[in-house]
């Protein structure tokens, strides 16, 4: 059975894949090391709205912490290293 987490699921789906737009633009700037406040006044929304599209993308993904979602952008070429 695929680990969980990452992006992984049992039938070969690609979990970011399942992210909004606005889900995978807040994934990039998290993953390219930005607050939440920074990523609220980039993308013209509050930071309450950007802690619940993290954890959104969190429950989505199946990871628990802010660096594993780091660790799944970059895995899934979200962001250039």
């Amino acid at each position: 059975m695929p680990a969980r987490g990452l992006g992984s699921r049992g039938d070969g789906g690609d979990l970011v894949t399942d992210l909004s737009e606005r889900e995978t633009d807040v994934l990039r700037l998290i993953a390219l090391g930005h607050t939440n406040a920074e990523i609220a006044e980039k993308l013209f929304i509050s930071v309450r709205t950007v802690e619940t599209h993290r954890a959104h993308i969190q429950q989505k993904l199946g990871v628990s912490s802010r660096a594993e979602l780091v660790r799944c952008a970059l895995s899934r070429g979200l962001v250039q290293t």
